[in-house]
């Protein structure tokens, strides 16, 4: 399975309406419930496992950073 950013972001558009995915500043725009969420949909998608700790702005900073992070953990 490709693990792209217009993959990723297509999973998470139905997901977080709301929230420019686009933007540098993905985790500012982010509550709890948005990052639970893109964590669970990235661990089923992608057969991965992304834990709480796996939440940090550096992960979440863009939909590139989120790309990295799945990449890391397959």
């Amino acid at each position: 399975m490709e693990i792209t950013k217009e993959r990723i972001k297509a999973l998470l558009q139905d997901l977080l309406p709301l929230v420019d995915l686009d933007s540098d500043f993905l985790f500012a725009e982010l509550d709890s419930l948005g990052v639970t969420a893109i964590l669970m949909t990235l661990s089923k998608e992608y057969g991965i496992d992304l834990e709480a700790q796996d939440a940090t702005p550096k992960n979440f900073k863009n939909l590139d950073a989120l790309v990295e992070l799945v990449k890391s953990k397959m």
